[in-house]
């Protein structure tokens, strides 16, 4: 048992009966006190000294006994007392003992300082460290709290604009409330397509390398029902571009806010009396009727004053825009257009036959349809019918037309042959086409289509099938020469049948519906478009520069410039982003896409409004006569015609809705930034949205066509969206998913990149302007996602190549990631699957 007792001469508690050796830490001067142990067999261990001696020691005094300062242990390394020594333990060597011992723990006093120095710095570091972190949470948290409230403290947008697109909102799907359906519903076709009017740009993408039908996964049956039921709400939907500019112009054409020159009220009389149907079914056919008189009559009706070929071609070129052997136009040649050279030439190609023809692969010829043949005998029937002829010379006259049509058909060919065979962009002056088809009066017939621009016989043109011109001259010239057909002249009648084909639009419904019946015959199921966008079209073919001047008033420039910026600013960030299969790549890409200039694509000069009326003087519109004011507008067309071969820029195309790369500059069309894809007033939220969203991907298309090659992200991203979109897909449950191609990988990569760089390039434009408007009650990014779940059908050549719904992006982008209000999770599904971020 051990009994502490007190030394008196030291003031210490001794533990007397220990048997245990004390352990100390090897430093400077233990094996001194090692000595010491040996001959003090009973001293205490540190463990066993009690803490009121432990505390004593620590606040002695500095006037403390000399013997007590020098026993007092160092703060960290406290060291167990001595006891009294034996009786025979020599004075002077205890003495010696104690100065070594003083010294080793002065020592070991500053030795320690310095390490606990360490550790409060340390410890300070540390706390330091935590409390910015603190700080950081606080702020992030904050900052997400108070862009998550943003919408309560918006001031709501009240123009008209803003109402009409609150009235959209409040009839569709809410992402953020219906996470599971409000992608499943799919574009109609009863929309009107980029097929259906205006002029083309491009033949678009062929061959789907899928069934999309029969593979793609689709909606519940009842999320297919409640489609159905929600249908007729969903009607308002921003459907494709170029339907909405089309009905913005209507909008313009049919407003009476802004009186204009007489320019403007011209553009809309003409406008107005294509819509007066019923001015056009009273008129009937007499107004052709007296336009056959004024070129000579025809064989047909039995009054025919035997017109020159040539003189009669070379009226219907100039005055009605008709060319019922070749085609006319201008434009540039490409190889020149590489070198940076802006010259245009006339462009000769094959006519578009009226006579229905196809390919047969095997012998290398066109031919006519035979199964279709009977459909269009008919048709010209009915046509000569409508034209008073009478009965017993129908079917001569068509017979002979069908006859020449047949001819010129074999002499046709469709473009990949002709492109395969290098028969486009063949260059020749005038004189050497006279002489290679002298069939035609090349000068005469080129002057009057190009009137009042001073051809010569040595300027050049670009053919574009030089064998099917030969041949057409070799037709016509036998044709001509055979003298039992000069009474009847089926030439003359074969390009009074084409001018009919020209007039069309401007006769009554019993042509048209002549017309529609040989379309279906033919297989063509298409729905017809309305009425409007007709005359809207045929309104912008001759008063294009009235409406190009009325859209670019209507347009928000500032605006508009400020997103192209920041849209192609976000774009190039994204670049840097991508896993490039080499530098080289990457730096290419990079110098081709900092080369550009992105702007708006207008004219440097604006139109006044006294030269537009100057300009148009000579047009006389009547209000009751749409068939006179349409012969107006092929003069109008012909002026178009030639005055495009002697501009040097290239003119903007109001009807055109993508951007345009011409050299180094990157051109978006005024027509892009209409409503309800773009608006002034709207909040920035909505114009990034849809608008940002829909340019960023045309750049995508355009600057990257092989970006699959080029960059391993897009396979990968591809992937990652589909792997999503099987999570909550019915198919997906029933093992029914299928991969996607590259095509389809890359157009999911494009999209959904697109999206992205418009959210960066909207959040860019609120650091700029701190604050944003809201509608509906929504704002930020809430609004940007919910107005870009509203592009349903924008037509463009990749659509077909996207196998899911582009607003199931939103739910990607929200699954994974803290930009979204909330995270959307499908409630149909009993399990969630860990999906990555994409």
């Amino acid at each position: 048992m051990h009994v502490p007792q007190y030394n008196q001469s030291l003031g210490l508690i001794i533990w007397r009966g220990s048997t245990h050796e004390t352990s100390y830490v090897k430093d400077r001067g233990c094996n001194k006190l090692e000595k010491h142990r040996a001959s003090h067999p009973y001293t205490p261990r540190m463990s066993e000294i009690p803490i009121e001696l432990e505390l004593q020691i620590s606040v002695q005094p500095s006037s403390q006994p000399e013997r007590e300062r020098q026993l007092q242990p160092p703060p960290l390394f406290q060291q167990p007392v001595p006891t009294q020594g034996p009786p025979q333990a020599p004075r002077d060597q205890q003495t010696q003992l104690q100065s070594e011992s003083n010294s080793e723990h002065q020592h070991r006093t500053k030795s320690a300082w310095i390490t606990l120095r360490r550790l409060l710095l340390l410890l300070l570091g540390f706390s330091l460290g935590a409390a910015i972190l603190g700080v950081m949470y606080y702020m992030h948290h904050s900052l997400q709290n108070w862009s998550n409230n943003l919408e309560h403290t918006e001031i709501p947008c009240l123009s008209q604009a803003c109402q009409r697109a609150s009235a959209r909102l409040s009839m569709s799907a809410d992402p953020f409330k219906q996470p599971c359906d409000y992608f499943l519903f799919t574009c109609g076709s009863d929309r009107l397509s980029a097929d259906s009017g205006g002029r083309q740009r491009g033949q678009g993408i062929p061959g789907h390398p899928q069934n999309q039908k029969e593979k793609a996964v689709g909606p519940k049956r009842g999320e297919r029902n409640k489609a159905i039921q929600d249908k007729g709400l969903r009607e308002e939907k921003i459907h494709d571009r170029k339907t909405k500019l089309l009905q913005y112009l209507r909008e313009i054409l049919e407003s009476n806010d802004r009186p204009g020159g007489t320019a403007v009220q011209k553009a809309k009389g003409f406008y107005r009396s294509c819509l007066d149907t019923k001015s056009i079914e009273t008129a009937g056919a007499e107004p052709f009727l007296t336009l056959i008189q004024k070129l000579g009559g025809w064989a047909v009706s039995g009054h025919w004053n035997r017109t020159d070929f040539n003189s009669t071609l070379s009226l219907l070129m100039k005055d009605y825009s008709t060319f019922p052997f070749f085609n006319l136009y201008v434009g540039r040649d490409p190889s020149e257009t590489v070198q940076g050279t802006t010259k245009r030439y006339i462009q000769i190609d094959q006519p578009d036959l009226l006579i229905p023809i196809e390919w047969n692969s095997k012998t290398q010829k066109s031919q006519a349809r035979t199964q279709t043949l009977r459909p269009f005998l008919a048709s010209c029937q009915r046509y000569l019918a409508l034209l008073g002829a009478p009965p017993s010379s129908i079917m001569i006259h068509v017979g002979m037309f069908i006859s020449l049509s047949s001819e010129f058909a074999v002499a046709a060919s469709p473009l990949h042959y002709r492109l395969s065979k290098g028969q486009l962009h063949q260059r020749m002056t005038i004189k050497q086409l006279q002489s290679q088809a002298p069939a035609i009066d090349w000068l005469g017939c080129l002057q009057a289509a190009l009137h009042p621009l001073p051809l010569t016989e040595n300027e050049h043109v670009l053919l574009h099938n030089l064998p099917y011109i030969v041949q057409m001259s070799r037709i016509i010239a036998k044709w001509l020469s055979r003298h039992e057909l000069s009474t009847s002249s089926p030439l003359h009648t074969y390009m009074v049948l084409n001018l009919l084909h020209t007039m069309m639009p401007a006769l009554d419904s019993r042509f048209y519906e002549t017309a529609n019946n040989l379309t279906v015959s033919l297989g063509n199921t298409d729905e017809v478009a309305p009425r409007w966008t007709h005359c809207v079209l045929e309104t912008e073919r001759g008063f294009d520069l009235v409406l190009r001047d009325q859209l670019s008033q209507r347009t928000a420039h500032r605006e508009v410039e400020e997103i192209i910026q920041n849209i192609f600013s976000a774009f190039k960030s994204k670049l840097h982003e991508l896993n490039w299969t080499d530098q080289n790549t990457l730096q290419q890409v990079m110098y081709k896409v900092q080369s550009l200039n992105p702007r708006l694509w207008t004219t440097n000069e604006k139109s006044e409004e006294a030269e537009l009326d100057l300009l148009f003087s000579k047009v006389m519109v009547k209000t009751n006569s749409f068939f006179s004011n349409y012969v107006q507008l092929l003069s109008l067309w012909q002026n178009r015609r030639t005055q495009l071969l002697t501009q040097q820029t290239e003119a903007p195309d109001i009807l055109s809705v993508t951007p345009l790369l011409l050299g180094d500059e990157l051109l978006f069309p005024v027509g892009m930034f209409v409503p309800p894809v773009f608006h002034p007033t709207y909040p920035r939220a909505m114009n990034y949205g849809v608008i940002g969203f829909l340019m960023a991907k045309d750049m995508l298309h355009m600057l990257l066509p092989d970006i699959y090659s080029q960059s391993e992200t897009v396979h990968a991203v591809g992937e990652c969206v589909w792997a999503h979109y099987l999570n909550v897909a019915e198919n997906a449950e029933r093992g029914g998913g299928f991969s996607l191609s590259v095509l389809q990988q890359q157009e999911v990569w494009v999209q959904y990149s697109a999206l992205q760089i418009a959210l960066q390039a909207y959040h860019q434009a609120l650091k700029n302007h701190l604050s944003d408007t809201s509608i509906s009650g929504l704002s930020h990014t809430r609004l940007f996602l919910t107005s870009f779940s509203q592009l349903k059908c924008d037509t463009d050549p990749y659509r077909e190549f996207m196998p899911l719904d582009p607003s199931f992006l939103i739910t990607v982008i929200c699954a994974t990631s803290d930009l979204c209000p909330t995270r959307l999770r499908c409630t149909s599904k009993t399990q969630q699957h860990s999906l990555k971020t994409c």
